[in-house]
């Protein structure tokens, strides 16, 4: 190979281990902090493995202002009512309820690690799990200076598993099936992006957690503000990828979230909403949200308050439809009443409580008003409906069909088959955004279920003690595979003048491109105000297929193209996934998330089920069945 461009043959370092925990976000900094409880003294050799580094991976890199799933007073079977309410009926229950009686121990180890978390007056030096009470900003939110949120957390699970057993800057790309049993996985390939080596990894189970996808669909921020995204620009959809093309059953993967975020900038709107109390309002200074109410009721049960965040997103749309935005948040109002009965000492703390709820977790908002001269106390801002992003952790559902606890009363049988968060495939487990049908785990729910699964794994580790993992693809195979877009390069550089024009490859910024447009224009992105019809999804079957077929000449030019290949590869799969289970769902469960025109009622006779799907890899064709929703929590 081309050593001017970077690459050697690279070296391959072959491992074998009982447990990989694959990712670095909150998921796996859970599961790398718990599993170590449950593995001391069995001899289980347990490594984790991160694309980028710890300390800043995954969804919570930037910081954030507050946790939002806290029980503290709350009912787990309260959470499971808001859950099930806010994702229009569908949840599996059992899952839900199961986080939401584990969570709170999480949130207390994160306050023990160093984790500010705000008191209400006279608790301030009172720890939650003493009995202090937090600043809530909704009922399950509670306030922090979280800047360092995820460095905190990180630093814990990277001292109880050890760091000689972390390998950071190592990207894992597929999963690979025992050549004995083609449904249980017993390894994984990947490579360093910042070395040229190859890593091929041998275990009896292992953790797939590596976040949901974001730049599926094209944004909204272009050109020079192409990197900026609500959700983490590097959560590539290689969680639901590698999972489905092991094997796994997916869930509810037609289900997606469009936050309506501060336009440009995507900051959070939460805080300014519950804690500040500031309220949305068309161009004209109605509140448009009280003014259609009427609007909903054609969604029946759902379209009662509190309204499901896809239904607020729908009024918003409503408005906009209809010539009556842009849609503002009333920062100015908010602050001024707020401040109406304050001290001039309050009023200069709530300011910086205002412009800490940015500088916490999206400092780019800040820039945006700066650039704008927008001063957020004096004017409002405009609110603008996102990009759709595929998670699970979050006001989203998306993901993978898991074994849930075997304890919950009425949970069908058939929902637990031994071990707590294993997929369909033996020995896959996944957690956080990975997790399907089970959403508004947040930060906090994410940790706390790696927790979960790290306790199952070590379970099913010792079960499985005398297995001999036997990989089904060979070395040599894995390694050309990974490679192939480095010797797609390599073999056709020298065909054009002008390497990044070459009719035998495409690079990965133009494979992304053709992917985001197709997802956008036919599968429900913003230019279409997120509607999609069975036509345009027929349409947008058959440009993904020739997408697929164009990904084998995807090129990579350095380490970093090739780190860029293989996440747009895995944004292919998902976002396939994505477009099949919608057009596979002939109803509008989610209006202000996507809109089936051709049917747009929700359909509760016929759909409220479980979408389920399986991909099979080597034919490229994918099967799909309905499973029976289970209400296991009385309303």
């Amino acid at each position: 190979m081309a050593q001017e461009f970077g690459f050697g043959n690279p070296e391959i370092i072959e491992e074998e281990v009982d447990i990989l925990l694959i990712g670095g976000g909150m998921a796996c900094c859970g599961a790398a902090f718990e599993i170590m409880r449950w593995a001391e003294g069995t001899g289980l050799k347990i490594r984790l493995v991160d694309k980028a580094a710890m300390d800043r991976s995954g969804a919570v890199a930037m910081g954030l202002s507050a946790i939002n799933t806290y029980m503290g007073e709350n009912d787990p079977s309260d959470y499971v009512r808001y859950v099930r309410n806010d994702l229009m009926g569908i949840i599996r229950e059992d899952l839900v309820y199961d986080v939401g009686r584990h969570v709170d121990d999480s949130v207390h180890h994160f306050e023990e690690w160093g984790l500010p978390i705000w008191k209400q007056p006279g608790d301030e030096d009172k720890r939650l799990v003493d009995g202090g009470k937090p600043v809530r900003s909704g009922r399950w939110q509670i306030m922090i200076n979280g800047e360092s949120y995820k460095w905190i957390v990180a630093e814990a699970a990277k001292k109880a598993l050890g760091i000689e057993n972390i390998n950071e800057r190592v990207f894992i790309i597929r999963l690979v099936t025992d050549k004995n049993d083609p449904t249980r996985v017993a390894g994984a390939a990947g490579f360093s992006v910042r070395d040229n080596k190859l890593y091929i990894y041998r275990f009896k189970c292992c953790l797939m957690a590596a976040g949901g996808a974001v730049n599926v669909f094209r944004p909204r921020s272009v050109g020079e503000g192409g990197g900026r995204a609500w959700y983490p620009v590097w959560n590539a959809g290689s969680t639901y990828a590698m999972a489905a093309e092991c094997g796994a059953e997916m869930t509810m993967m037609e289900n997606r979230f469009v936050p309506a975020r501060f336009k440009d900038g995507y900051g959070p709107v939460g805080a300014w909403f519950l804690l500040f109390k500031a309220k949305a309002m068309n161009a004209y200074g109605e509140d448009y949200q009280k003014k259609n109410e009427h609007l909903l009721e054609r969604f029946g049960e759902y379209g009662k308050p509190p309204y499901g965040t896809c239904l607020r997103n729908h009024l918003m749309m409503e408005e906009m439809k209809h010539g009556r935005g842009p849609i503002y948040i009333d920062t100015a109002t908010a602050m001024r009443e707020l401040a109406a009965n304050m001290t001039p000492k309050e009023i200069k703390h709530l300011e910086a409580e205002a412009w800490e709820d940015f500088l916490d977790m999206t400092i780019s908002q800040a820039g945006v008003w700066a650039g704008e001269n927008i001063e957020p106390d004096k004017q409002p801002s405009e609110l603008m409906p996102t990009e759709p992003y595929l998670l699970g952790s979050h006001a989203g559902c998306a993901g993978i069909w898991v074994s849930g606890p075997s304890d919950i009363p009425g949970a069908p049988a058939d929902w637990s088959w031994g071990y707590n968060r294993m997929t369909t495939v033996n020995g896959l487990f996944t957690a956080g955004d990975g997790v399907g049908a089970s959403g508004h785990k947040f930060s906090s729910g994410s940790h706390a279920e790696g927790r979960i699964a790290a306790k199952a794994m070590v379970k099913f580790a010792l079960d499985n003690k005398d297995w001999k993992p036997e990989l089904g693809r060979s070395v040599e195979e894995l390694v050309e595979e990974i490679y192939r877009p480095v010797r797609n390069f390599l073999e056709h550089k020298d065909y054009t003048t002008a390497i990044d024009v070459n009719p035998h490859y495409i690079t990965p910024k133009m494979f992304q491109f053709r992917l985001q447009k197709i997802m956008d224009e036919y599968v429900g992105g913003v230019s279409t105000m997120y509607q999609t019809n069975g036509k345009m999804l027929e349409l947008a079957e058959r440009k993904l297929e020739m997408l697929k077929e164009d990904s084998l000449k995807m090129r990579a030019k350095d380490l970093h193209e090739l780190l860029r290949a293989w996440e747009n590869y895995h944004r292919l799969i998902a976002a396939e996934c994505h477009m099949r289970h919608i057009k596979f769902r002939e109803e509008t469960r989610y209006p202000g998330y996507y809109y089936r025109t051709d049917f747009p009622e929700v359909d509760d006779d016929n759909w409220k089920v479980f979408v389920n799907s399986k991909y099979e890899r080597h034919t490229g064709a994918w099967s799909f069945k309905k499973i029976p929703y289970k209400q296991l929590i009385k309303d």
